[in-house]
């Protein structure tokens, strides 16, 4: 927890919005040559050790320490009499996620807690939080996949699917009041102003991936904006709020913010790479999802600046017959030739 700390402040100044994104991905694949394990680390990695030989402990069998019964919880908050109701806001967890943010924001929480006076203990108002985040998560999942349309998620069909969207609508709204409810109980009011903001930024990154730029030098950072907003903002804020249920020092509070905030649009950086190099089982969900919604990711973004043509695509946002399938072809190229 230790090491974790120290890595926390040396990556404070780390800016993403300012790394080359094929830098970006080139470090990170080449770290996990196969991406996708990361997110199944939890149920694959043994303890491994480091370059030097020294043993280090699966973080995912350490945030998991003070996650047991995590679902049982969520489904506890969400006290509903309705039994439809009931089955759909309880579809998601169903202890098949990954868990990640949880996981992260229980870490955080430990290594504040050391930090601060040498605790081990995560409070009971910071596992809360990792409760809360993920209900904003899976709630968000559940629009997104109204917005988008989409059929399946996980390896089974999503909520609208099932039940339609008006209800899926209500279905996702319910969740994100129990999270605001569990949220009010903690009593922090400067925590319930980090984590209102997540919602915010929710709907603000939602209106943006709906547009795009015309210019080529403004979409990357279009790109990351919506990023931010959409993924990196819940584990960005969740972070900060358990570093300042556990540690007075604001300094500590921006460590925790950046480290989140990075940690978060490197997942979905590497999120989008998965969306082109992998296959639906392996993703849950099915791949090119974003190019048949006529969104230009980070893959696609860099494919751009060496085949130009791709700029007539974006601009109409797949929209041609055989587009996705050229768009795709020229992104696995890329992959290719680097």
């Amino acid at each position: 927890a230790a090491d974790a700390h120290a890595q926390v402040h040396r990556r404070k100044g780390l800016d993403l919005f300012q790394i080359p994104y094929i830098n970006l991905v080139k470090h990170l694949t080449s770290a996990c040559p196969n991406v996708y394990s990361i997110s199944r680390f939890h149920h694959t990695t043994p303890d491994s050790k480091t370059h030097s030989g020294e043993k280090y402990t699966d973080p995912f069998k350490l945030g998991w320490r003070d996650l047991k019964g995590l679902y049982e919880d969520i489904r506890k908050e969400l006290l509903i009499s309705t039994s439809e109701l009931k089955e759909m806001s309880e579809y998601y967890f169903d202890g098949k996620g990954k868990a990640f943010r949880p996981i992260i924001v229980a870490l955080m929480a430990r290594a504040c807690n050391i930090h601060h006076n040498n605790s081990r203990h995560v409070q009971a108002s910071q596992r809360t939080i990792a409760l809360i985040a993920e209900m904003i998560h899976t709630a968000s999942l559940v629009h997104d996949d109204v917005i988008d349309d989409a059929s399946s998620r996980r390896g089974k069909h999503t909520v609208n699917k099932i039940w339609g969207e008006k209800k899926a609508v209500l279905a996702g709204d319910l969740i994100l009041s129990a999270a605001s409810i569990a949220l009010a109980r903690i009593g922090n009011t400067t925590v319930i102003s980090i984590l209102t903001q997540v919602i915010e930024d929710l709907v603000r990154g939602e209106f943006l991936q709906l547009g795009s730029k015309e210019n080529e030098n403004e979409r990357f950072a279009h790109y990351l904006e919506k990023t931010f907003k959409k993924t990196a903002s819940l584990i960005a804020n969740s972070c900060k709020a358990v570093s300042v249920l556990g540690c007075p020092d604001p300094v500590v509070h921006e460590i925790a913010y950046q480290y989140g905030k990075n940690v978060g649009i490197a997942f979905q950086l590497i999120d989008d790479v998965l969306d082109f190099t992998s296959c639906s089982d392996q993703m849950g969900k099915p791949t090119s999802a974003d190019l048949k919604l006529g969104l230009a990711t980070g893959p696609v973004l860099f494919a751009c600046q060496q085949f130009p043509e791709m700029n007539a695509m974006i601009m109409r946002r797949f929209s041609l017959p055989g587009d996705v399938d050229r768009a795709r072809q020229y992104v696995l190229q890329l992959t290719r030739d680097k």
